[in-house]
C-alpha cells in the first residue's frame, strides 16, 4: 500500500515538473498583466467630453480659417476589433507606454463614436495649438505625445473653466498657477495664455516625472496632484518604486482612474482618425503670428479701430486678457500676439493706437470727491426711448471742428511738466486747464491727458465751447461752458468785443437746501428751462453740483435792472 502511494506521489512531481510554464503563464495572466485584462464598469467621462462642440465649430477662428468637413456625419464609425486597435497603438513612435485593454476601449469609442463632431473640431484647433506644445516640449526634453493632455485637459479651449475652477488649455488651479509665476487677476490670467500656460504645464510635469519616474504616474499626478497618488501608492504597498498607474488603478478615485486611459485614446484617435471616417476641419489659410512687448495699457477696440483686425481675432489670439485690456506699463510689459503682417503695421502705428479714444480708456491714479470722469458714460436706465427725440436726448459732446476760432487738442503730461508750465506752452491760463478738465488741485501726473481749448490761427474771435462734465452717481449730468484760450496779446478791448459777439451762459453752483425753484426765480427762468438747458429728467438736484444758467436768461436780468435803473 504504501509503495503504492509513493509511486501516486512521483507520477504527480513528475506531471507538475512536466508543465512550469504553463503555470507560470497563469500566474503571470492573473498578476502581471493587469494593464492589458483589467475592466471598469465605472467609466467617468470628463468634462472636456461635454464641450459644446456646436460654439467651437462657429468660434472665430473656426469661421475664417477653417472649412468644415462633415464626413463625420455621412459615414458612421468602423467597427475595428481589439487586436487591430493594439496593433494600431503599438506602431505609434512614442517613448510612453499605451497598452491597450477594454476601458482604453471605452475611451476610443467614446471619441470615434459619440464623439465625431469634436473629434473633427479638435483635429482642426490641433493645427494652430500643437505646434506651441510641441515647442514647449521640445525645449524641455519631453515626449512630444504630452501634446495631446490638453485635448483631454481642456478640449483644447483656453478659456476653458472646469466647475472646480480650474482654467486654461492645461487647467490650472489657481494656486498652482500663482505657485508657478503665473499671474491671475481681474484683467489678466495667464492660465489661458497659450504660450505661458505651456511652459509652466510643462516644467510641472517634468518634475513629475523627476519624482516618479514613470510616466504613466507622472501623467495620473497631473490629474490629481502628487498627494493622491502617493496615497494609491502606499495602499498598494509593496516597493514603491516599482509601482505604475495600473498597479494602483484600484486605490485610486473613479476620476483619475480615467485619465491616462484617455490620454491612450487621445493618442489613438488623434492619428488613426481617416480609419474612423473622421475628417479634420481644412486650413483655408495659415495662420502665421508673432509677438510684440506692450508696455503701455491699450485696449483691444484702440488696435482694432486703427489696424483693422476684429476684435475677435485679437480675442482668440489673445485670451489672457480677461477685460479686452492690456494693462502694460514701465514695470510690467505684456506679450501681445498679431497675424504677423501686422506686426510692423501696429509698430509704425503705435502713437495713433494709444491716442484713438485715449480719454475712454485713460485710468486715473487719484480723484478727489465731485471729480467727474473724464468721458461721460451711459447711465443704466437713462436710455433713450425709441420713440423720442434723439436730438433732445443726446448728450452735448465738445467738438473743436464746431467752434470757429477755438480747437480742442488732447495733451499727455510729461515728466518734470506742471499746471504753470503747461498753460504757458499754450498761451492760457492754470484755472481755465482745471475747468476744462474739471480738476480741483493745481497738481498732475505724468501720464495724465489733459482737454486744452487753444485758439486757432483760422479766427481772431474767441468762441466758448461746451465741455461734459458729468455730475456724481445719482445725479442728473449737468453741462458747464469752458472758457475760452486766452491769448496774452490780446487787448483787454479785443476781449470785451469777442464776449459781446459770443454771450457766454451762467453758471450756478447748488448748494445744500436749494431747489429748481428757488434758483429758477434767481435768475428769472422757469423750471422747465433750466431742465432743458441741463438735460434733466427729475428735479432732484445735489449739492455741490453745477447747473447752467441759459444765456437768455442773463441777458433778461441785465434788462429788468436797466428798466429799474430808469425809474
Amino acid at each position: 500500500m504504501k509503495n503504492h502511494i509513493y509511486h501516486f506521489l512521483l507520477l504527480c512531481a513528475a506531471a507538475t515538473a512536466a508543465f512550469p510554464p504553463a503555470l507560470q503563464a497563469q500566474k503571470k495572466a492573473t498578476v502581471l498583466d493587469v494593464k492589458t485584462d483589467i475592466t471598469d464598469s465605472n467609466i467617468i467621462y470628463p468634462e472636456s467630453f461635454e464641450a459644446d462642440t456646436r460654439k467651437m465649430l462657429e468660434g472665430w477662428y473656426m469661421k475664417n480659417y477653417m472649412a468644415t468637413d462633415d464626413r463625420y456625419r455621412r459615414e458612421s464609425d468602423t467597427r475595428t476589433d481589439d487586436k487591430t486597435i493594439r496593433e494600431r497603438l503599438a506602431k505609434l513612435p512614442t517613448v510612453i507606454e499605451l497598452p491597450y485593454n477594454q476601458v482604453v476601449r471605452s475611451y476610443i469609442d467614446r471619441y470615434t463614436q459619440k464623439g465625431r463632431e469634436q473629434v473633427t473640431v479638435l483635429l482642426g484647433l490641433s493645427h494652430y495649438y500643437l505646434p506651441i506644445f510641441e515647442q514647449a516640449l521640445e525645449e524641455r526634453g519631453l515626449p512630444l505625445e504630452l501634446k495631446y493632455l490638453p485635448v483631454i485637459e481642456s478640449g483644447l479651449d483656453p478659456n476653458a473653466v472646469s466647475k472646480h475652477g480650474a482654467t486654461g488649455l492645461w487647467q490650472f488651479m489657481i494656486a498652482t498657477a500663482k505657485g508657478m509665476g503665473l499671474e491671475v487677476n481681474s484683467l489678466v490670467d495667464e492660465r489661458r495664455d497659450p504660450y505661458l500656460s505651456s511652459k509652466k504645464a510643462v516644467q510641472y510635469l517634468s518634475d513629475l516625472y523627476a519624482t516618479y519616474g514613470d510616466w504613466s504616474l507622472a501623467i495620473a499626478a497631473y490629474n490629481c496632484g502628487p498627494g493622491a497618488v502617493n496615497k494609491a501608492i502606499r495602499r498598494a504597498g509593496g516597493d514603491p518604486k516599482k509601482h505604475d498607474f495600473w498597479s494602483i488603478y484600484e486605490y485610486l478615485t473613479p476620476e483619475t482612474r480615467g485619465y491616462v486611459p484617455m490620454f491612450i485614446a487621445a493618442n489613438y484617435v488623434m492619428n488613426y482618425y481617416p480609419q474612423h471616417n473622421i475628417s479634420p476641419v481644412i486650413p483655408t489659410k495659415p495662420l502665421i503670428t508673432d509677438t510684440l512687448q506692450i508696455s503701455d495699457r491699450v485696449h483691444f477696440n484702440q488696435i482694432s479701430a486703427i489696424l483693422d483686425i476684429p476684435v475677435d481675432e485679437l480675442r482668440l489670439l489673445n485670451p489672457q486678457f480677461r477685460a479686452d485690456l492690456i494693462p502694460g506699463s514701465e514695470e510690467r510689459t505684456y506679450t501681445l500676439v498679431l497675424p504677423s503682417q501686422q506686426v510692423r503695421a501696429y509698430l509704425m502705428s503705435e502713437d495713433a493706437i494709444k491716442a484713438y479714444d485715449a480719454e475712454k480708456y485713460v485710468r486715473r491714479e487719484t480723484v478727489e470727491p465731485g471729480d467727474a470722469p473724464l468721458v461721460a458714460h451711459n447711465v443704466v436706465g437713462d436710455t433713450p426711448a425709441a420713440d423720442s427725440n434723439p436730438e433732445e436726448n443726446a448728450l452735448p459732446v465738445a467738438s473743436a471742428s464746431a467752434s470757429k476760432g477755438v480747437r480742442t487738442v488732447t495733451h499727455k503730461v510729461k515728466p518734470g511738466e506742471s499746471l504753470a508750465s503747461i498753460a504757458e506752452t499754450y498761451s492760457v491760463t492754470p484755472e481755465q486747464i482745471k475747468s476744462w478738465n474739471s480738476l480741483r488741485r493745481n497738481a498732475v501726473r505724468t501720464g495724465q491727458l489733459l482737454r486744452i481749448n487753444t485758439a486757432s490761427a483760422e479766427g481772431e474771435t474767441e468762441t466758448l465751447t461746451a465741455e461734459a462734465n458729468v455730475s456724481p452717481a445719482g445725479s442728473e449730468p449737468t453741462w458747464q461752458p469752458a472758457a475760452p484760450a486766452s491769448s496774452s496779446k490780446k487787448s483787454s478791448t479785443s476781449k470785451s468785443k469777442a464776449k459781446a459777439k459770443t454771450p457766454a451762459a451762467t453758471s450756478h453752483k447748488i448748494k445744500s437746501g436749494e431747489s429748481l425753484s428757488s434758483i429758477s426765480k434767481k435768475y428769472g427762468v422757469s423750471v422747465a428751462e433750466l431742465k432743458k438747458a441741463n438735460g434733466m429728467k427729475s428735479d432732484n438736484l445735489r449739492a455741490g453740483n453745477t447747473l447752467k444758467i441759459p444765456a437768455k436768461a442773463k441777458s433778461s436780468t441785465k434788462k429788468s435792472s436797466k428798466k429799474r435803473r430808469r425809474r
